[in-house]
């Protein structure tokens, strides 16, 4: 009897192989800068465990990435949840609710889950020397000095979240030159620049011992580091996306600096 079922048994395995063999890869999107390499390719190496990935890595910014998941050219990319709602839902306050959030992505096929566990916001920094010129420790004391040089990432200079909104809040007398975010360090230590923008989690704060300017009248909103997928990823891929949702909550803050910090 059992000889009877071994041809039939072989045919469905062969059957299931093909099957496999056909399905696309899960294409996993990053931008341009160290921690969206980092958490794409912990996306991608989890679900690789359990289906075919393709990492995109550093394919540009925000819109870029958004409108290539909006597209169906990736399916999944780690995003922030304040990026989400000014960058991308163009809100003129953000609500910190993911279940807003949501609520707002489904229309577009869209969805954001899997919170990693840290937050990254948006920071203004400067040397040591340069804080010890300041009244306070406070993005607000930088309008009483408008000689400083500002070098911004060419992203920040754009966004709904960043420079223009920042310039108006703060009233701030400087202009921004832009920069790439990586080459910006540099040009601060090289002393080209006097104040650049920077990412709470960037390893490079501390390599360079700058100083982190409060945002005192709290115009920057919070960036819970996410996954910003499509909402279909978990009926394509049900056995890659139990893997990712295991990753909620596993990264903090002093962590993710950690592997910045490897990284570069």
């Amino acid at each position: 009897m059992l000889r009877r079922f071994v041809p039939v048994l072989a045919l469905a395995c062969a059957l299931a192989a093909a099957r496999a063999a056909a399905q696309p890869p899960l294409p996993v999107g990053s931008k341009r800068f160290t921690e969206s390499y980092v958490l794409a390719e912990i996306l991608a190496k989890t679900a690789a465990r359990h289906a075919e990935v393709r990492h995109l890595p550093g394919m540009g910014n925000t819109a870029i990435l958004f409108e290539a998941l909006r597209q169906g050219s990736i399916d999944l990319y780690p995003e922030y949840l304040g990026t989400i709602e000014l960058e991308i839902l163009r809100r003129e306050q953000a609500s910190g609710s993911l279940e807003e959030v949501n609520r707002a992505l489904a229309p577009m096929g869209l969805q954001a889950s899997i919170p990693f566990g840290f937050e990254n916001t948006y920071a203004l920094a400067v040397r040591p020397a340069t804080a010890a010129t300041l009244d306070s420790r406070s993005i607000a004391a930088l309008a009483a000095h408008p000689g400083l040089r500002f070098g911004l990432s060419h992203e920040f200079l754009g966004r709904a979240d960043g420079w223009p909104g920042l310039k108006a809040r703060y009233r701030l007398p400087q202009r921004a030159t832009g920069l790439d975010h990586g080459l910006a360090y540099e040009a601060l230590q090289a002393r080209r620049i006097d104040v650049l923008d920077v990412y709470a989690t960037d390893a490079k704060i501390a390599r360079y011992d700058l100083v982190v300017l409060d945002d005192s009248l709290r115009y920057f909103p919070r960036y819970d580091a996410l996954v910003l997928h499509r909402i279909d990823v978990g009926q394509r891929f049900p056995k890659a996306w139990a893997a990712l949702r295991a990753l909620e909550g596993r990264i903090d803050a002093p962590g993710m600096i950690a592997l910045n910090a490897e990284v570069e």
